[in-house]
């Protein structure tokens, strides 16, 4: 292993669901799972990067800190992150840039959320600045809304039909039965999907991720020191894609409501979602044919097939095709959100690009059970955080 990468030493979670508990115990539970499959001990973790978590008090506000103290101060270096969806990718990152830089061998990163019943919203108060705020004052424009538009644009752009969304949490069910972790594990058929109540047309309730409590953990850790732990033929954190939009984007992502920003930088060939995905690619020298396995974001059932174009996993437009033919299912030729994806988790947002690493890497590992992707090496993620966050891991061994 070249002293240029960084090693996934370890991977844990705790169980995703509805459990009532406040959020540090979750991330405590994950971060001892992870020092436990690693075989690190925590007096030798000296950096400990927290996800924060936005809507439980104070302790949020310093996740590093707080999960630190939590497991007992250790004496390490902490750094707390926060990107929205995007927050376990930079936690990653910045984790990784230390041991890069040479100024830490063992890092710890961890994401965990306690969650409020029904779609997020923005806090009380009125906030003129904040586009997140805005887009729900000016145009009622929940979560719900936005994810219906995209899939709307499928519809009329590719011929996508209510039964293709469908059949995406079909598969993503199928995935998640297997998967300890997961919160939803239950079969389910393209009718119940379809007979679900309307949440914004057209997409039903079972094509819409929950919100989940939950937590997920990485141990991160130098070549020198992968060496001295005996991990031959380690994960590895190949790129990590933290990029903002380029203006003017035709396409918009909320809680944007124009492509006009206070200065222009130039026209970009790509949407934003497309340049998360070419940034880890261009990073890591490796091209989306080169790739086994994907966890993507799917916020929505028609969202899942807007990242496999957006990816470069096949061209636009074909993502249906590739999903009729049962080539984004374990078996097929490129397996998407084998974990079973938020369909099956719901959303924990600074642990969710965490669990998309810790899939991949059981997955590289060959530590997946029945939702093994046979002989995977090369593992992409892709999240999207509020206000410009890309985000894109790619592992590799």
């Amino acid at each position: 292993m070249s002293s240029q990468q960084v090693a996934v030493a370890g991977v844990g979670m705790h169980p995703w669901g509805k459990w009532g508990k406040n959020f540090v115990t979750y991330g405590v539970h994950a971060a001892r799972a992870a020092l436990a499959d690693a075989g690190v001990p925590w007096s030798d973790v000296d950096y400990v990067v927290g996800g924060e978590t936005v809507r439980n008090g104070y302790g949020g506000y310093v996740a590093g800190a707080t999960f630190a103290q939590a497991l007992g101060w250790n004496g390490a270096r902490v750094a707390t992150s926060y990107a929205a969806c995007a927050t376990g990718a930079q936690a990653i990152d910045t984790a990784r840039s230390r041991i890069l830089a040479g100024l830490c061998e063992v890092a710890l990163v961890v994401g965990a959320d306690t969650t409020p019943k029904g779609f997020l919203a923005p806090n009380a108060g009125e906030r003129w600045e904040d586009p997140d705020w805005l887009r729900f004052r000016l145009l009622g424009m929940t979560n719900p809304a936005y994810f219906a538009l995209y899939a709307r644009r499928r519809m009329d752009l590719y011929g996508a039909t209510s039964e293709d969304f469908a059949q995406v949490k079909v598969k993503n069910a199928k995935h998640g039965l297997s998967n300890p972790n997961a919160r939803y594990r239950k079969e389910v058929a393209a009718a119940d999907v379809l007979a679900s109540a309307v949440v914004c047309d057209p997409l039903h309730l079972l094509d819409i991720c929950a919100t989940s409590d939950g937590a997920a953990a990485v141990v991160l850790c130098s070549a020198e020191y992968a060496a001295r732990l005996g991990l031959d033929d380690p994960v590895r954190v190949a790129a990590v894609s933290t990029v903002t939009p380029t203006f003017p984007n035709t396409v918009m992502d909320m809680p944007m409501l124009s492509t006009d920003p206070s200065a222009a930088t130039g026209e970009s060939e790509h949407t934003f979602k497309e340049s998360i995905g070419l940034a880890a690619y261009e990073e890591a020298g490796i091209s989306p044919e080169d790739v086994d396995v994907a966890e993507v974001y799917d916020l929505s059932t028609a969202l899942e097939l807007d990242w496999i174009e957006d990816l470069g996993l096949c061209k636009r437009g074909e993502a249906e095709t590739l999903l009729r033919a049962g080539e984004t299912t374990i078996g097929g030729r490129i397996p998407v959100n084998p974990s079973g994806g938020l369909a099956c988790f719901g959303e924990a947002v600074p642990a969710q690009a965490l669990a998309q690493v810790c899939e991949l890497t059981w997955q590289l590992r060959g530590q997946a059970g029945e939702r093994q992707v046979e002989g995977a090496r090369v593992g992409i993620t892709a999240n999207q955080g509020l206000f410009g966050h890309g985000s894109s891991v790619l592992l590799s061994r």
